[in-house]
């Protein structure tokens, strides 16, 4: 998928922690050992990448990536579009993001494929405002993990149905473990 950011560099600013899996040997090579902490509840190997006082990535320099060639995955992967598609913005202090996701404009090739968007803005707000409905209260609360499970799971959204919270719940979490 080819993410439009042009001269976006907002995910890059955002003060945004990035996911390093142990595979990606090119990335951790050009990433400074010190710049690294242990991902929590990951398996060994998985490392997290902060960021600086500013909320700058820290190889994010003169305006640009300087690892771009060998960036992350999880930075290869990032797409805003995501946060508009589910119908929320990226959180507290994420301003530059926010900016760009108020600015995406769907448009729809088909009605089916706007019934689709609007099951995933219904996965969304069903994740956000009923947490108290999942087994245990495990939903995502993360802004980001919200809108990826909701892009996930939208299919449960797609038709009408005579359901419980908890049944609702429960089925988002069946379709997300077949995802």
């Amino acid at each position: 998928m080819d993410v439009p950011c042009g001269d976006c560099v907002g995910c890059c600013t955002s003060s945004l922690f990035i996911h390093i899996r142990p595979e990606e040997s090119q990335t951790l090579s050009v990433i400074p050992a010190r710049l690294l902490v242990r991902a929590p509840a990951r398996p060994r190997g998985h490392r997290l990448l902060g960021f600086a006082e500013d909320g700058s990535c820290p190889m994010f320099t003169a305006r640009a990536c300087s690892i771009y060639a060998q960036r992350p995955r999880t930075c290869r992967d990032y797409d805003c579009r995501m946060f508009a598609a589910a119908g929320i913005d990226a959180g507290d202090g994420k301003d530059v993001i926010n900016e760009r996701v108020a600015a995406w404009v769907f448009a729809y090739e088909s009605e089916e494929a706007r019934r689709a968007h609007d099951a995933i803005r219904a996965a969304a707000a069903f994740i956000r405002e009923r947490r108290d409905s999942f087994p245990g209260g495990a939903a995502p609360a993360a802004p980001a993990d919200i809108a990826v499970l909701a892009l996930k799971v939208y299919p449960v959204f797609l038709e009408p149905r005579a359901a419980t919270a908890a049944d609702i719940a429960v089925a988002i979490v069946e379709a997300s473990k077949a995802f």
